[in-house]
Order: C-alpha cells, then structure tokens, then sequence
C-alpha cells in the first residue's frame, strides 16, 4: 500500500474533486471578473470598457445604500448573534428541564429556506397585516411602525430575521464544543470551589476561542449571502432603501440586464467577503496566539 502515500497518487485521488471545483466555483469568477471589464448586454458581443463598471459604483447612490445596509447587519449580526447563541448553547449543556425537546427546536429554524422564513415573517412584520403591529394596536399604542418597507427599519428587521434564523445553527456548533471540553479539568474547578460562572470566565470561554471565531467566520460570510430575506420581506423596497449587496447585485444582473455592471458588482461582494473573512480569521488567530 506504499502507492498511497506518494504525491502522485494524492493528486490523482483529488482530481475528480479539483476539476468539479474549477468548474462550478473558480470559472464563474473569472467569468464574472472578465466581463467586468467589458460592456454586455447577454446578447451583443461584450466591449472592453475597462474600469468604467467600477467608476459607475461611486456614483451610484443605491449601491453606497446597500453597502450601508449589509453593514448595519453584519455589525448587529457579529454583535447579538455568537454571545446569544452561546449563551443559549450553556444554558441547553446544563441539566435545564426539557433540554432534549429545547434543543431540535432551537435548530429549526436553520433548516427551514430562507424563502419561506421571510414569508413566515411578512405576518408579523407588515405594518398593516403583521401581527406585531396589531398586538401594538391592542396593547393601546397607536404608533405603527414601518418594521418593513419604511426608510429606517428595513435593515434592522432584516437583520433580526437573520438572527432568528441563524441562531440555531451556531447554537448547534457551540454546544457540540462546550460537551467537548474535558470533564476532569470541570471537576477539578469545581472542587478547588469555583463558582458556575468563574468557570465560564476562565475556563469554558478561552478554551472556545476557536469555536468561537469559526461561528464569527461563519455570520460574517452568511451575512454577505442575504438574499432571499431581503427578497421576501422588501423586494429591496421602497426605492431601493432596504437593499443589500447581493439583492441589489441580483436587480442589476437579472431585472435590468445590465449584466456587465452586475458582474463588477459581484465581483466586488466577493472581494470585500473574502477580505472581511479573513480579517476575521486572521483576528481569531492572533488572539489564540496570545
């Protein structure tokens, strides 16, 4: 069995793999990187442009919009989403009555599409149908909010949403790691007389710093895939207040066939995606380095 431990033979193991990778994830890049350059209707033949797709972003105010817009989610996700999800993972680990139904409720969401969770909560965000307004409404407060498709709220109902849905999921993830730290070092805390939450201070908490950046790692690059919420709940409306990157990216492309001017956009979620997962990375590895 030597033949499985030469170079030769790993690389043709992971061809299949590296070719079915280069075809369905690095050729669209680079296709979408091409005619960013050029200018195409999906039609005519493509005309070299140079940057003048990337000239038109500064200029374009829905796009500065839907920059702002995915940056109030990504600062609330990154914010509320990994403390609450940890703090929920502790309390589903300890011996809390009814654990086992809590924690497969909990996980719902996260497998249910995206699609159908913004029309689950079109009925309780509307402000003329939702349910939140007429529970205002019957409490006695006559303000209605525009939770959607108002100027303001669009962005922070969104990202509620995504929290809600998403939760689940890193809650998942972190509960797996806190059942994965060592019993013995738990006891031996417990017996030198360390309280429940000196244990999660100095304990639980810096042996997660791994888990913790990958659930970090994991919002931020969910973040940057909104789509479908937004597609849901505002249709990137009114006038294109509530867009994000993607949605916007998606009206340019597929509604008003500006295909060139789509690609660039594109092209540039990837980049600042990939450069804001790394970053993320990059901050995680350097704390457990110190």
């Amino acid at each position: 069995m030597n033949w499985l431990t030469t170079r030769r033979s790993f690389t043709l193991m992971i061809a299949p793999a590296l070719l079915l990778y280069t075809g369905y994830m690095v050729y669209p890049i680079l296709y979408s990187l091409y005619y960013s350059f050029t200018s195409y209707d999906g039609v005519s033949p493509a005309t070299f442009t140079g940057l003048d797709n990337y000239r038109a972003m500064a200029n374009d105010t829905v796009f500065t919009t839907s920059v702002q817009n995915t940056g109030i989610i990504l600062g609330i996700a990154v914010t509320l989403l990994v403390p609450l999800a940890f703090l929920m993972a502790v309390l589903l680990s300890g011996n809390v009555k009814g654990s086992a139904i809590l924690r497969p409720l909990v996980f719902a969401p996260a497998i249910v599409a995206p699609i159908l969770v913004g029309l689950i909560w079109i009925f309780i965000l509307d402000p003329k149908i939702g349910l939140l307004n007429a529970l205002l409404q019957a409490v006695g407060i006559a303000v209605q909010p525009q939770w959607i498709g108002g100027s303001t709220l669009s962005p922070y109902s969104i990202a509620f949403v995504y929290l809600w849905q998403q939760i689940g999921f890193i809650v998942t993830i972190l509960y797996a790691a806190i059942r994965m730290l060592p019993r013995d070092v738990m006891e031996a805390s417990t017996l030198d007389g360390a309280s429940r939450f000196q244990q999660l201070r100095y304990i639980t908490v810096p042996m997660l710093r791994q888990s913790f950046g990958i659930c970090t790692a994991l919002v931020v690059t969910g973040v940057f895939k909104i789509f479908e919420l937004v597609y849901a709940l505002t249709g990137g409306g009114p006038v294109h207040l509530s867009e994000v990157m993607v949605s916007y990216m998606y009206y340019v492309t597929f509604t008003t066939l500006q295909y060139s001017y789509g690609m660039a956009l594109a092209v540039v979620v990837f980049v600042i995606g990939v450069l804001a997962t790394v970053a993320t990375l990059f901050g995680v590895k350097r704390r457990a380095a110190a």
